[in-house]
């Protein structure tokens, strides 16, 4: 039997029973562990470090078997840590065991607080953690490092699903729990997921339903911003070649949209709207004005869209470039008259939806946007 010993997110219960797969004993056993310290990161999975004349306080847990080991191990590596032996301070005296620990620190290191990070991390790290382990035994765990942000990212998504729900005055409010699912494969496994369900959803007529297969690309959530110029009566557009119209065999790929992108993990809608127009645009936006939170294709994708129209100086009219180069993003910028970007509407140029509602919301609510300036 292994002893374990386990500091920072790995040991918070809940997270460790995802990882381990069982059910833990009540209370864990308090340990020291010596020549370490945690990282001051705000992030979903902080690390442990060698740090010399510093006590950490964890837990020790004995394995039962390898295959404990092996699962435990797996996560570690897949957050940049790898088993190292180490002393503890345990009841009356030192002992021995195995801890999680990551290379030189190159950041702060502090005292670990567990109630702070649960309140601003543990749902989401524990969402993460479920995918992170449906990989073990299929994956070496340092190819889980360029997925890592799209894991977080979508542990977000669910997250923010289950504590924010549409209201359901007209709809059904027969809850997702009531779906009886009796089987799911990622037949796609890459830098997006594709998952294959097979499930009985209830229905309307009170019947039982027959087993349908459906499948789901599994996305993230994103924000898309519209800029508007109040003053100057302008809006900011960013042109893209686009993947899906290229899928569809459209001639011309590249498309006129708003600013979009991912809402990052530990993100607020807001702030990932703010940081896109940045990165997109080089655009300092001022107000922000919530047009709608949607689904884009509900048939068949998770992606859920968070829309805003933003203020912004959009004093400069010419065209410019932005993206990361980090993301191989390239991307040229428009500023049009508003009456310029209602024309595309009409013409047909404005062919993605969000820019169509976002342009069609503005048309409604910009005399009261413009008498304040």
């Amino acid at each position: 039997m292994t002893q374990v010993f386990l500091t920072g997110p790995l040991a918070w219960p809940p997270l460790l029973e995802a990882v381990l797969g069982r059910a833990l004993p009540e209370p864990l056993t308090h340990v020291g562990v010596e020549g370490a310290a945690m990282e001051a990161g705000d992030r979903a999975f902080p690390l442990l470090y060698p740090h010399e004349g510093t006590v950490v306080d964890g837990v020790a847990v004995d394995l039962n078997g390898e295959e404990e080991f092996t699962r435990l191990s797996f996560f570690a590596v897949a957050i940049g840590a790898h088993p190292v032996p180490k002393h503890g301070k345990m009841g009356g005296g030192p002992v021995a065991g195995v801890a999680f620990v990551a290379g030189q620190a190159q950041c702060e290191l502090t005292a670990w607080d567990q109630d702070t990070w649960v309140q601003a991390w543990g749902a989401l790290a524990h969402r993460a953690a479920e995918e992170i382990m449906s990989y073990c035994g299929r994956l070496d765990p340092e190819e889980l490092g360029w997925r890592m942000q799209m894991i977080l990212a979508r542990a977000t998504a669910r997250e923010q699903a289950a504590q924010h729900p549409a209201p359901a005055q007209v709809r059904s409010e027969t809850s997702s729990g009531s779906v009886p699912v009796l089987g799911m494969t990622t037949p796609h496994e890459g830098f997006f997921l594709t998952r294959q369900y097979n499930l009985q959803p209830p229905r309307f007529d009170g019947r039982a339903s027959p087993t349908v297969s459906r499948e789901v690309f599994v996305a993230t959530d994103a924000v898309i911003v519209l800029p508007y110029d109040p003053l100057r009566d302008r809006v900011l557009l960013v042109e893209q070649f686009r993947m899906g119209p290229l899928g569809r065999g459209d001639p011309r790929p590249w498309v006129l949209e708003p600013v979009a992108g991912r809402v990052d993990a530990g993100e607020t809608v807001e702030a990932a709207a703010r940081r896109e127009c940045a990165e997109e645009a080089a655009l300092d936006l001022h107000d922000l004005h919530h047009v709608s939170s949607h689904y884009c294709s509900p048939g068949c994708s998770t992606e859920f869209y968070h829309c805003y129209v933003a203020m912004a100086d959009l004093r400069f009219s010419a065209a410019g470039l932005g993206g990361l180069e980090t993301e191989n993003e390239d991307i040229r910028t428009h500023v049009l008259e508003f009456d310029a970007a209602m024309e595309l509407v009409t013409s047909g140029e404005a062919n993605i939806g969000p820019l169509v509602l976002l342009l069609l919301w503005l048309e409604r609510e910009r005399p009261r946007l413009r008498v304040c300036v």
